[in-house]
C-alpha cells in the first residue's frame, strides 16, 4: 500500500485537475492557482467516498486542503447567473419601444391627454350614441335592435357614425376642459400629509362636480347643434351651417337653451363619477399593494365608476326629462325636481325612476373606462423634459 503522503499528494492533484475541469466545484477565481495541502491534518482515502456530511464528495477541510476563498473581485457561479438575468431583463425592458413626448407644462399635458381621452373614446361608442339619441327622440323605431336594423338598410355603416366628427370636436375640448379641472381643483382641495382637511366632504366629490359645470359652460353650444345635426339631418348641411343658421334666426341665446337642466343633470353625475373613480383607485392600491395601475385595471375601475355614477343619478335624469315633457299631450306639469321624483315613484314605482337605464349605461359605462384609461396612458406618454 503507497504511503500516506503519497496519496495525499495524489488526492491533491486529483482535485486540482477537477476543480480546473468544473468550476461548480469550488469558488476559484483563477483554475490554475495551485492548492496547497496542510501536511499536519490527517486524512483517509475513504473519507473521499464516505465523508461525514454526505456522500460522493468531501469537503476541503475534510482532505486536508487549506479552504481557498474567493477574491473581493470575483464572481461566484450563482452570483452570475443571477447577473445575467438582471442584465437580460434590462435588455428586453430596453428593447420595448416606449413612446414618450416631451411637453414641459402640465397644464398643457392635462389637456392634451383630456382631448385625446375624448376623442377616441366617443368615437369607440359613436354607434351607440347614435341608437341612444334615435330611442330617445324615437324616431327609426323602439327598440336598439330596431334602430339598429333601420339605420343599416336606410344609411349602411355610415348611419351609425352619422355626426361623429361634429361629436369629437364637441367631446374632446369638453374632455379635456373636464379632466383638467377635476385635477388641477382635485390637488388643490387635497390637504397634505399631516394637514388637516380643507372641505367637510372628500375633495374628489367637489372637484367633479367643478369640473362638469365647467365643461358644460365651455361647450353646450357644441352640444346643441350635434344634437340637431342628428336628428334634423335634412335642415343643416354641416356644422358650420348650423350653427350660422341658428344664430342668424333664433338668436345667440339660442345656442344656450336647456343649459340649466343640463347643469341640474352634470353637476351629480359628474360629482359622482369622479368621486367614485377617485375611491376605487384607492381602494385597487390598497388591496392588491401597488402605485401602479396597469391600462386594462383602469379601464375596469372606469368602468364601475360610470355605472355607479349612472345608477345613483338617473332617477334625476328621467325627471329632468318629464319636466321637460311639460303638459305635452296631458301629461302633468311638475312644480320642481322634488315634486317630480315624488310623483313618478308614487305612479310607476321604483322601476319608474330606472326606466331607460340599460340604453343609458350602453353608451355611458365604456365610454368612461374608455376615457380614464386613455386620459392616464397619455398622462405616461406626454412627460416633463426633465424625466426619463
Amino acid at each position: 500500500m503507497p504511503p500516506k503522503s503519497s496519496l495525499q499528494c495524489n488526492a491533491s492533484v486529483s482535485l486540482q485537475s477537477l476543480e480546473k475541469n468544473h468550476t461548480w466545484f469550488l469558488p476559484i477565481p483563477n483554475p490554475d492557482l495551485p492548492i496547497h495541502h496542510d501536511n499536519s491534518s490527517t486524512w483517509n482515502f475513504q473519507d473521499a467516498f464516505f465523508p461525514p456530511t454526505g456522500l460522493f464528495f468531501a469537503s476541503v477541510s475534510q482532505i486536508g486542503c487549506q479552504t481557498i476563498e474567493a477574491s473581493p473581485g470575483t464572481t461566484l457561479l450563482g452570483e452570475t447567473s443571477r447577473m445575467e438575468q438582471a442584465k437580460q431583463k434590462k435588455s428586453n425592458k430596453k428593447g420595448r419601444m416606449k413612446l414618450r413626448i416631451k411637453v414641459g407644462n402640465p397644464h398643457l399635458r392635462r389637456l392634451i391627454s383630456g382631448a385625446v381621452a375624448g376623442a377616441l373614446s366617443r368615437t369607440a361608442v359613436a354607434p351607440l350614441e347614435t341608437i341612444r339619441t334615435h330611442l330617445m327622440v324615437g324616431s327609426n323605431g323602439n327598440s336598439t335592435t330596431e334602430v339598429f336594423q333601420t339605420i343599416m338598410s336606410t344609411e349602411g355603416w355610415k348611419g351609425l357614425f352619422r355626426g361623429n366628427f361634429v361629436n369629437v370636436i364637441r367631446v374632446a375640448p369638453s374632455k379635456a376642459i373636464e379632466l383638467f379641472a377635476f385635477d388641477t381643483a382635485n390637488k388643490f382641495l387635497t390637504p397634505e400629509k399631516g394637514e388637516a382637511p380643507k372641505l367637510p366632504v372628500s375633495p374628489s366629490l367637489v372637484a367633479g362636480a367643478l369640473a362638469g359645470v365647467s365643461s358644460t359652460l365651455c361647450t353646450y353650444p357644441l352640444e346643441l347643434i350635434k344634437t340637431r345635426l342628428t336628428i334634423q339631418r335634412e335642415v343643416y348641411r354641416n356644422f358650420l351651417h348650423a350653427f350660422v343658421k341658428i344664430v342668424q334666426e333664433e338668436g345667440p341665446s339660442e345656442l344656450y337653451r336647456g343649459l340649466t337642466p343640463s347643469l341640474i343633470g352634470v353637476i351629480p353625475y359628474a360629482a359622482t363619477n369622479y368621486f367614485a373613480y377617485d375611491s376605487l383607485k384607492k381602494l385597487y392600491r390598497k388591496t392588491f399593494k401597488k402605485q401602479e395601475i396597469s391600462n386594462v385595471a383602469t379601464l375596469l375601475i372606469g368602468s364601475a365608476a360610470g355605472a355607479i355614477s349612472s345608477t345613483a343619478t338617473f332617477p334625476l335624469e328621467v325627471a329632468r326629462k318629464h319636466m321637460q315633457v311639460g303638459a305635452v299631450g296631458g301629461r302633468q306639469v311638475y312644480k320642481n325636481m322634488l315634486h317630480a321624483l315624488l310623483s313618478i315613484l308614487e305612479k310607476e314605482g321604483i322601476e319608474g325612476l330606472y326606466k331607460g337605464l340599460g340604453p343609458s349605461c350602453m353608451k355611458l359605462v365604456p365610454a368612461a373606462g374608455i376615457s380614464f384609461m386613455c386620459y392616464e396612458a397619455c398622462k405616461k406618454i406626454l412627460v416633463d423634459e426633465e424625466q426619463k
